[in-house]
């Protein structure tokens, strides 16, 4: 499988990334084993991960996901084989939270620990803490760097001003910059990352990857009307998708896949991997035929047409 450079990190990886969110929550651990071992074994390497995954369930308090990951790697051997994204900065509680110093070396070895690994190929910070300084964050994560326990570094959640703040920062400092950038971006979500952050990707070559790329699982088509708010758990998100906007989109969707012999969460997908400075969505799966339609989505090339649909029934942020 053709594999993409992650922005100026040095990795390289297929134009999907495995989205362990659901890792240790709605995929129990022999579902969750069962996933991994079919996505390393059709030919893509990315899984991405955070520290705070998945907290919010009761009874949980974060590293589900991690915890899960790690046991996949210990027992099957594949460290080499596989980049592990995952992320700090989220609230852990007891103050365990932000991107400060202390608690960034505390977050780093505990994902360590969890992963059972020892180095992180990429360590995103999950969202921007306008309490901690750049320069602090920044020289904390080129400190994780130097001593081998983190390969790259990027960003999830900031502002294009914030991210043009780190970069300037890293460089006038001379410290690693971020490499990455992990937006909430899809085809019904496209006005925030497309204004600002968008050109700033492409013109500082940081690689990213998309998260919330089926829009909580609306773009694959599965939610038409209130009665389908019940066939997930995130079901009861699509309120905000079922509108006048939303099934235009889906309309072209529809469209699109009935033309191209595929299905709507393939052509969304396909559509992210055509999208300047996108390297690859992240989807997630929580059984082996939801993988399978989310991988072949990479296989799948959409003609000029196919894209001109698509963009013009998403345009517009409602």
């Amino acid at each position: 499988m053709n594999k993409r450079r992650l922005g100026g990190s040095g990795i390289d990886i297929a134009p999907l990334m495995f989205g362990g969110n659901v890792l240790g929550w709605t995929a129990d651990e022999a579902t969750s084993f069962s996933l991994l071992d079919a996505f390393v074994a059709a030919g893509f390497n990315a899984i991405d991960t955070a520290d705070v995954y998945s907290r919010w369930i009761p009874g949980h308090s974060g590293g589900e996901s991690e915890i899960t990951i790690g046991k996949w790697l210990q027992r099957r051997g594949r460290r080499d084989d596989v980049v592990i994204a995952t992320k700090c900065g989220m609230d852990m509680g007891d103050d365990r939270t932000g991107l400060s110093r202390k608690w960034i070396l505390r977050a780093v070895d505990d994902s360590l620990r969890r992963l059972q690994t020892d180095y992180i190929d990429l360590y995103q910070a999950h969202q921007d803490d306008e309490s901690t300084p750049l320069q602090e964050t920044l020289e904390t994560f080129a400190e994780l760097i130097r001593n081998g326990k983190v390969r790259a570094i990027g960003a999830s959640n900031y502002s294009a001003e914030r991210l043009r703040e780190a970069l300037r920062v890293a460089d006038e400092f001379g410290i690693p910059r971020f490499t990455t950038m992990q937006p909430h971006y899809n085809l019904y979500e496209r006005a925030v990352f497309e204004a600002d952050l968008q050109p700033l990707c492409v013109d500082q070559g940081l690689g990213v990857i998309t998260y919330f790329s089926l829009a909580s699982g609306f773009l694959t088509g599965k939610y038409r009307s209130e009665a389908d708010y019940r066939k997930s758990p995130r079901g009861r998100r699509m309120n905000t998708y079922l509108n006048e906007r939303g099934l235009r989109i889906l309309d072209a969707l529809d469209q699109v896949s009935a033309a191209a012999a595929a299905t709507p969460a393939q052509v969304a997908l396909a559509w992210l991997m055509t999208r300047p400075s996108v390297v690859a969505p992240i989807a997630s799966a929580t059984s082996l035929p939801q993988l399978q339609d989310i991988m072949e989505s990479a296989a799948l090339t959409l003609d000029s047409a196919a894209l001109a649909l698509l963009d013009k029934a998403s345009a517009g942020d409602a």
